[in-house]
C-alpha cells in the first residue's frame, strides 16, 4: 500500500507541473482598457477548435485529474 501511495504522489506532482505549464502558455483573455473600449474587434464562428479552445479543454481535463488524484491520495493517507 505504501508503494501505491508514493507512486500516486509522484504522478500528482507531475500532473501539477503539467497544469502549471498549460496555464502559463495560455494567452490572457483581458486586454486591459483597450478591450473595454472596443478598439479591438473579434469574430466568433463555429468551426474547428483553435489553439486556445484546445488548451482550455486540456486544462479542464488535467485539473480534473489533479483533483481526483488528490482525493485518492488523501484517502490512502489514512492507511499509510
Amino acid at each position: 500500500m505504501h508503494y501505491v501511495y508514493e507512486f500516486l504522489s509522484f504522478v500528482d506532482l507531475v500532473v501539477a507541473v503539467a497544469l502549471i505549464y498549460i496555464i502559463t502558455i495560455q494567452e490572457s483573455k483581458n486586454d486591459g482598457l483597450t478591450g473595454q473600449i472596443g478598439s479591438k474587434t473579434t469574430s466568433s464562428f463555429k468551426g474547428k477548435a483553435g489553439k486556445e479552445e484546445k488548451l482550455n479543454e486540456i486544462t479542464i481535463k488535467i485539473s480534473s485529474l489533479f483533483f481526483v488524484l488528490l482525493i485518492i491520495i488523501s484517502m490512502l493517507s489514512k492507511f499509510k
